[in-house]
């Protein structure tokens, strides 16, 4: 067996614990979010909700980096659960609306301490947590090039 030349051991890739750190987060967020019933994807489609309160799916999915594709099943189940109103636009019905709605919008007491929770889980300061953030941001930005 050959020894493996030192830019593909794995405590030399940045990718790895990247990887790592967003499944073992996405993991823990799923195990809070069962209480919402609600999945992690969900459940950041209805943080953009708690934000904009409006929107439509072509903005949702450049904010979130989600495809239409990705983005219509769960919009559907978010609807399902009273969440989201869906509504083609009468100008252009190619366009679909996505509304919040009062149930969504009383959903975010109960998220609320989701956030609090999270953050002694991983355990950064807020200026660790803030310069993590700004990092991993310009790496998205990077990568995101074409």
């Amino acid at each position: 067996m050959t020894e493996a030349c030192e830019e593909l051991r794995l405590k030399n890739q940045l990718c790895f614990p990247i990887y790592l750190c967003a499944k073992e987060i996405t993991r823990k967020y799923g195990m809070l979010l069962d209480e919402l019933d609600l999945t992690y994807t969900q459940y950041i489609v209805m943080m953009y909700f708690w934000e904009m309160h409006s929107s439509n799916v072509k903005e949702l999915g450049k904010t979130l980096m989600l495809d239409p594709s990705t983005l219509t099943p769960i919009l559907k189940k978010l609807e399902a659960k009273g969440y989201v109103r869906r509504e083609r636009s009468a100008a252009d019905e190619r366009n679909l609306s996505i509304t919040l709605t009062e149930t969504g919008e009383a959903l975010k007491s109960a998220a609320l301490p989701i956030h609090d929770r999270m953050c002694g889980y991983i355990g950064l300061s807020e200026e660790e947590a803030r310069t993590m953030y700004l990092l991993t941001a310009k790496v998205i930005a990077n990568v995101s090039k074409e």
